[in-house]
């Protein structure tokens, strides 16, 4: 395979759904392999905007401007980077001859719970947590009962745990449905009711699919707060028939859906066996933590992947750990600090994703540490977030 430079005739072009940091991150590998990028998102100024060659600003849940985008700029590569698109063009501009990454029926059932939650229980038959959908109140009352409390209600699309909560009890059932309202995307008034899973643990496995076959990074352990995650750290102490149970799942829903990248699967970790969770196609925010603990980070593995390239293993260096800093309110007026005190921590790196607002709860830093083990590793971690600050003004 060969192409020519960067805005040139025979450029390699990718265009990117999506501008958040994890795209950040992929643009840049893209980058170093002599790939055109574009960036595309609903708000100006997004952190994979500020490295791309180029980017537009458009609602990507809106079918003709997404077409517009895709038809003007012709990229060779159209890499989704968050759920929140208006899947149904995606799938018309790859019948047209348009290549999806991974592909256009990946990104329509995973852009909602119950695509790839029904896809995953009722036609691969894999372990998942008890489940019934809701379309109103009265409904969600009913499957509550149903379900008993506690259950977990989450918007059918969201993002970074939006609009999700634990249900414990019937009497908050109307609280928990007007979360979801606020929470979800596309103004879907669908909610997912989920019997509550009592894991030990819950870990994200990057899964790869390649020319190469499928590849699987060392599992990442993370903590969730309301449904988006606060800690992660690789790799994640599992039994060899847990890790084995885990592969396979992964390799029985990424093989269903198809196509080349990384994609990151969810997985509840408890005393009788692994439950599947969800699938990202696309690199996932827990792997951030490779950007320090791998020989090729899961963006890096993502870009070799969607460009054809081998991927033919994946090397853990040392434990290591991220912890994020996140905003407590909506405004403009902010600055980061405590950067300095952070990078004093010893092997440690930070990413400031120089996101232009901040919203409550939305990630604005991560701190990476690695260390001997991965005790010491989120220690580290921690302690060099805990300087991080956002600073309103």
């Amino acid at each position: 395979m060969s192409y020519g430079s960067p805005l040139g005739h025979y450029a390699r072009k990718i265009m990117l759904l999506g501008a958040g940091e994890l795209g950040k991150e992929v643009i840049l590998e893209a980058q170093r392999l002599g790939v055109e990028t574009i960036a595309v998102d609903r708000y100006a100024n997004a952190p994979a905007m500020q490295v791309a060659h180029r980017s537009h600003v458009i609602n990507m849940l809106d079918g003709e401007q997404l077409r517009n985008v895709i038809e003007l700029e012709r990229p060779d590569l159209i890499v989704p980077e968050i759920e929140a698109i208006a899947t149904a063009t995606l799938q018309e501009l790859e019948g047209e001859g348009f290549r999806i990454i991974p592909t256009a029926r990946a990104s329509r059932l995973t852009m909602d719970r119950e695509g790839i939650r029904r896809l995953a229980a009722e036609t691969l038959g894999l372990p998942t947590a008890k489940y019934e959908f809701a379309d109103s109140l009265e409904e969600l009352k009913q499957a509550v009962e149903k379900m008993g409390t506690p259950c977990v209600i989450k918007p059918i699309m969201s993002s970074s745990g939006k609009g999700q909560s634990v249900c414990r009890a019937f009497e908050e059932a109307e609280a928990c449905w007007e979360l979801a309202m606020e929470g979800g995307r596309a103004k879907k008034t669908r909610v997912i009711v989920e019997e509550f899973i009592r894991f030990d643990s819950e870990i994200t496995l990057l899964t790869v699919r390649s020319v190469s076959g499928t590849t699987f990074c060392a599992p990442i352990g993370h903590i969730q707060k309301d449904g988006d995650y606060i800690e992660s750290w690789q790799p994640h102490q599992m039994t060899e028939a847990q890790l084995l149970e885990a592969q396979n799942i992964a390799k029985t829903v990424t093989d269903e859906l198809g196509g080349y990248g990384l994609y990151g699967v969810e997985l509840f970790l408890t005393g009788n066996g692994v439950y599947f969770s969800e699938v990202s196609p696309r690199p996932h925010d827990t792997g951030l933590v490779t950007l320090v603990t791998q020989d090729l980070s899961e963006f890096a593995l993502h870009v070799r992947a969607i460009l054809g390239f081998p991927v033919t293993g994946v090397r853990l260096l040392t434990p290591g750990a991220t912890h994020t800093l996140k905003a407590d309110r909506d405004t403009t007026q902010f600055k980061i600090g405590g950067v300095e005190e952070a990078l004093a921590v010893d092997n440690t790196q930070v990413r400031v994703f120089g996101k232009p607002e901040t919203k409550v709860g939305r990630r604005m830093a991560v701190a990476l540490s690695s260390a001997d083990t991965v005790k010491q590793a989120r220690e580290l971690a921690t302690k060099a977030a805990s300087a991080l600050q956002v600073e309103y003004l």
